[in-house]
């Protein structure tokens, strides 16, 4: 299909019937903070607070009516689901939704709540990988039509329909127009529209470093399917794009920036402090990488839209967000301190922090000549952190800056406690596995083997993953066998077993 055709698709679009025109809002304390004027596409005010229902009612609209009469099916991790749901009822079809068994009851209640008596929500599969493939047989087996979420042109031209509202919205100049990616879908009809109607704006995709399959798909100029995806932004976790999103990115999309968790937390807060509402991780996506290109590319005095795209929100999530988000902003700087066990000491530390603000401290006797300490900071401007660890080094304290360290802004901080000296031969590992009921005593059951459990650390966060720190004893004798052990696991994990932190203060 050619771009003039997806033009016209998106001119044509049926989304009015339930979707609305959100609206396009000045972000001015972000604005003044970047130097740019910064404007925010509302799109997490949608009735069912993301842009998914644009596409999905209008892939169902454009269905033959004996086709839609049999019914639809489709597979989703929250989002889409709701959109379906939603046209499902206003066009009294009957829609079977296929959800992985992590996604957050907030969300199936929302799927329930939006589809009443004309959805069947099954839960299958830990992913939406699992989810679609049980999916896809239903549907053959039940003889359904299945509503893409993204991978389908009247997907995409019903979510190009934002980008016709923001032409149109905004009159004056528009320099560039950051767009969030999970399967491509909205990024695809953005960017499809945008370059035929004003082929001088940027149109840039933004993904999250560990969901990253559309930036590594174009940077290697073929589809890339990922073998595990991060979940904190877990509405854009997709392995393998769609191969029409894939193809319309590679022609008009600019480029694809990603972002880690901590950017996504700050971006979170930076809609808040403006708006009031609250963002989903995917919803705040296409703020942090604007952050992040306005930064990299000194950009001053222009105009920048981010579409929010989401706010189906996880309320227990939130705490999590809280505390990532000054570490995101670098407005919080962490540090390991190591001071003599001396009269005086910890005090002549203390003086070097002055008048910044103390976010977090932890103090660890060591043994008899020295003691550890964890301590956070509140900076001011980015590279502060570096100054003030070369300041206590210039003082005789070793100092470790942490700010970017994962092991001790997840686990380290909550369990400052030191080495036992009964964890002999003790190999540390991080590592995820999905969050639903049980499923920790699971995990731990799984752990029943030879090998002694030294250290175990679990924090729950509102999120479809859970993140875990144990610590098992290995004799030099069972390296093999354990190695065999972690290759059966099952689950993505990270040695840690020669992280400073972890030494310094476990």
């Amino acid at each position: 299909m050619s771009q003039n055709d997806y033009v016209k698709k998106i001119l044509t679009a049926r989304v009015y019937d339930v979707a609305v025109e959100t609206s396009l809002d000045s972000a001015r304390n972000l604005s003044a903070r970047v130097g740019n004027s910064v404007l925010l596409k509302r799109e997490d005010n949608q009735p069912v607070f993301s842009f998914k229902l644009r596409g999905a009612y209008n892939k169902m609209v454009h269905m033959p009516l004996d086709v839609l009469a049999r019914g639809v099916i489709t597979a989703s991790a929250g989002n889409h689901a709701q959109g379906v749901a939603y046209a499902a009822a206003r066009l009294n079809v009957a829609a079977t939704i296929v959800v992985p068994v992590t996604t957050p009851r907030v969300k199936i209640d929302a799927v329930r709540l939006h589809g009443g008596p004309t959805v069947e929500i099954i839960q299958a599969g830990e992913s939406y990988s699992d989810a679609y493939a049980y999916a896809a047989k239903l549907q053959e087996r039940r003889g359904l039509t299945f509503v893409h979420p993204f991978d389908d042109p009247e997907v995409i031209a019903g979510q190009g329909t934002v980008a016709m509202e923001i032409l149109r919205q905004h009159q004056g100049p528009i320099h560039t127009i950051f767009v969030p990616i999970g399967g491509g879908g909205l990024a695809a009809g953005v960017a499809t529209y945008v370059k035929a109607v004003r082929p001088g704006i940027k149109v840039i995709g933004v993904q999250t470093v560990d969901s990253s399959a559309m930036a590594r798909s174009m940077a290697t100029g073929h589809r890339v399917a990922l073998t595990e995806v991060g979940l904190f932004s877990d509405s854009t976790a997709v392995k393998l794009v769609g191969a029409e999103t894939y193809r319309l990115c590679t022609a008009y999309l600019d480029e694809v920036i990603t972002v880690d968790t901590d950017a996504l937390c700050a971006a979170i807060k930076d809609v808040f402090l403006d708006t009031r509402s609250v963002l989903e991780p995917a919803g705040a996506l296409s703020v942090a990488g604007m952050k992040r290109y306005a930064e990299r590319e000194g950009l001053v005095g222009e105009t920048l839209i981010a579409i929010t795209s989401g706010a189906n929100m996880n309320f227990d999530r939130l705490r999590f967000v809280a505390e990532r988000a000054e570490v995101g902003e670098e407005r919080e700087a962490l540090f390991a301190v190591t001071i003599p066990e001396a009269r005086g000491s910890f005090r002549h530390m203390c003086e070097l922090i002055g008048a910044r603000n103390v976010t977090e401290f932890n103090y660890r006797i060591a043994d008899e000549s020295t003691a550890h300490v964890f301590v956070g900071v509140q900076i001011s401007q980015r590279g502060e952190s570096a100054e003030i660890a070369r300041t206590f080094r210039e003082h005789g304290f070793a100092a470790i800056d942490l700010t970017g360290d994962e092991l001790a802004k997840l686990h380290v901080r909550y369990m400052i406690g030191g080495r036992s000296p009964l964890a002999e031969n003790e190999r540390l590992f991080r590592l995820e596995f999905p969050e639903r009921p049980g499923a920790l005593m699971k995990f731990l059951s799984t752990l029943a083997t030879n090998w002694n459990i030294s250290l175990f650390h679990y924090r729950h966060h509102g999120a479809d993953s859970g993140s875990i720190l144990v610590g098992l004893q290995v004799p030099q004798t069972d390296q093999a066998e354990f190695g065999h052990f972690l290759g059966a696991l099952g689950y993505p994990l990270l040695e840690e077993s020669q992280n400073t932190v972890y030494r310094l203060f476990l």
